[in-house]
């Protein structure tokens, strides 16, 4: 449990982000959170790199809705001060706490508060002896890693921790997790660390998350990209989606547009994308230009709009033919059938049918 959170087993796959405030900035460390909550995220990471970021830790625990992780580097005494703080988590290298001592302390106020820990082991930051056993980061060097921090926790009588083996190459990090997680049975924090901006890291985020995902590795993820936290949420998610893993929000299917499109696709869908962030009902929204793959689409979603002649198209609700849409009011008129369909299905969740016994 991280917090109020299950990892691990058949828990659903946890969406992570991390903060890039100043943590001793509380106000904007909690506003952040918040933002990123909104966008999904289940558990936040701040780092806690100095006593000033401690010491404003236990207000943005107690203003968080989410559990909050705290970033543990180098200074055993950060992470005593987060777990009184009221972190649910220290992520955490005990290879470099320091010496067996503190990685005492900080196992025994973990266990006093109910913190877990992640251990965090990243290829660019592996132990000196194993670059110079193995020559460079590789799979065997990472895996070699995170056993032993392993090995210090279960010496101690620790066992709520979770593992994570980080590189910024994609196949690095996949092997990684595999022999990990052939060696161990703990959850796995995934992650491909330093991926880049926003497109690039998007897609080496799901190269590497989504083969590990799909071949059944993996508890709890985290998008690393040089964009805002909030994007890493989203990006997460729409990795989960895509393997039909977690579902949240509208799920748009849309055709990348040709010379038969009947309106401006790529601009209908930026559009649409940008005004129903707020919808967190699972649910489905085709968006098509033409006839051609427009009315087999929409047959598999909630609500579709296919491209029509003459600035009037066809609007599908439950995969039927319902009615027509003009140009100028397209974009106002789904998302009202979006936010209207949402509504629809959390009432319906909310008040289930009784059905007779005796049916």
């Amino acid at each position: 449990m991280v917090g109020s959170v299950p990892v691990g087993g058949d828990a659903p796959i946890s969406v992570q982000t991390m903060t890039n405030t100043l943590t001793s900035d509380a106000k904007a460390t909690i506003e952040q959170i918040r933002r990123c909550v909104e966008a999904g995220a289940d558990i936040v990471r701040v780092s806690c790199p100095d006593k000033e970021s401690t010491s404003a830790l236990k207000e943005i625990v107690r203003e968080a809705s989410v559990p909050i992780v705290a970033d543990i580097h180098f200074h055993y005494k950060r992470a005593l001060e987060a777990a009184d703080a009221g972190a649910a988590c220290l992520r955490i290298n005990p290879g470099n706490i320091g010496s067996e001592e503190r990685v005492r302390e900080v196992v025994t106020a973990a266990r006093a508060n109910g913190c877990a820990i992640r251990i965090g082991v990243n290829a660019g930051s592996l132990e000196r002896h194993l670059l110079e056993k193995y020559g460079e980061p590789c799979p065997e060097a990472l895996v070699e890693s995170a056993l032993d921090h392993i090995r210090i926790l279960e010496d101690h009588g620790f066992r709520d921790y979770k593992v994570a083996v980080k590189a910024s190459d994609v196949f690095l990090a996949v092997a990684a997790y595999q022999q990990l997680a052939d060696a161990v049975d703990c959850p796995l924090h995934l992650g491909i660390t330093e991926a880049g901006g926003l497109i690039g890291g998007t897609v080496k985020s799901s190269i590497g998350i989504g083969s590990l995902l799909w071949a059944g590795i993996g508890d709890t993820i985290r998008v690393s990209l040089s964009a805002e936290p909030e994007e890493e949420v989203r990006v997460g998610y729409e990795i989960l989606k895509g393997l039909g893993i977690r579902s949240r929000g509208v799920r748009v299917v849309s055709c990348p547009s040709c010379a038969r499109q009947g309106f401006d696709v790529i601009r209908t869908v930026e559009k649409l994308e940008e005004r129903l962030q707020h919808i967190k009902t699972p649910m489905s929204l085709s968006v098509l230009g033409c006839v051609v793959n427009g009315p087999g689409e929409a047959r598999e979603t909630d609500i579709g709009i296919t491209g029509g002649g003459n600035g009037t198209h066809m609007v599908y609700l439950s995969g039927v033919t319902d009615h027509h849409v003009r140009n100028d009011d397209m974009v106002d008129h789904i998302v009202s059938l979006v936010e209207a369909k949402a509504a629809e299905i959390e009432a319906a969740a909310a008040h289930p049918l009784v059905l007779d016994a005796a049916e």
